[in-house]
């Protein structure tokens, strides 16, 4: 790396060295790494093509898990979901004890690993919601749901300044990796006032395929709100809004197998 000194700085490339604006000024610098066709086709790299592969293949079903919860994470995820997401996903494509490595994937992976997840790393909802909920999983009716006993607000939701009102939701989802499709659903509590009076007893439930043999997720989140005139505002457009995965079946064994 070298400083440009001349009067008019330069930009693009020359040759092997290119010519570009940082914050430390105008520099150059020559052309490195390995060239592409190599990567891809000399056996000393055989491994970073397979550790490519699966990199490739967690960011795919990264994405995918996203868009089969995109309405909920609208109003409560972080800048840095993307980059975590394929992360844990990527955890669970080596956790594949059938495949060859580079062939790894999702679906022969560890799905459950992805439990407890959260999309809002700023608003995590085992520091937001502290009243006790039991989270389900029906393959048979392809029912999945979250009970939640009744509670006194103020006690047990951790609410951000301003917050005046809060939602309770569930979001559920059926994901097809390997098709790229998938079913999913969500239901939601009313808006109740973040006081002292006593919420009923919750009951959020979501319908996917029954029998299903894909991977189920099951989320669990927390909107808040503002009262301004009678009438509610989403407060700071869901910086605290908290979501995660408090349950999840992966594959299901096969009908007489170990």
């Amino acid at each position: 790396m070298a400083k440009q000194n001349g009067i008019v700085p330069l930009k693009g490339t020359i040759g092997n060295i290119t010519f570009y604006k940082s914050k430390a000024g105008h520099l150059a610098r020559g052309k490195g790494g390995v060239d592409g066709s190599r990567i891809a086709n000399d056996a000393a790299f055989v491994r970073t093509r397979e550790n490519g592969a699966e990199f490739g293949r967690a960011g795919k079903a990264g994405k995918l898990l996203r868009t089969a919860f995109r309405a909920m994470l609208l109003n409560a995820s972080d800048s840095y979901l993307t980059s975590r997401l394929t992360r844990d996903m990527l955890k669970v494509i080596q956790a594949d004890a059938k495949s060859v490595r580079g062939q790894r994937n999702v679906i022969d992976g560890e799905a459950e690993l992805l439990s407890g997840f959260e999309f809002n790393i700023n608003a995590r909802l085992a520091g937001t919601l502290f009243a006790p909920y039991t989270a389900a999983i029906d393959r048979a009716t392809g029912i999945l749901k979250v009970d939640i006993p009744a509670f006194i607000p103020v006690n047990m939701v951790a609410a951000p300044g301003g917050a005046t009102h809060f939602k309770i939701l569930a979001a559920g989802a059926e994901i097809d990796f390997e098709a790229e499709t998938f079913v999913n659903g969500n239901a939601a509590s009313a808006e109740l006032a973040i006081d002292a009076t006593p919420t009923a007893v919750m009951n959020l439930s979501v319908n996917v395929t029954a029998n299903s043999t894909k991977p189920l997720f099951l989320a669990l989140g927390v909107e808040f709100y503002q009262q301004v005139n009678g009438a509610l505002y989403s407060l700071k457009n869901g910086a605290f809004n908290a979501l995660a995965l408090v349950s999840i079946s992966g594959i299901p064994a096969a009908p007489g197998g170990v």
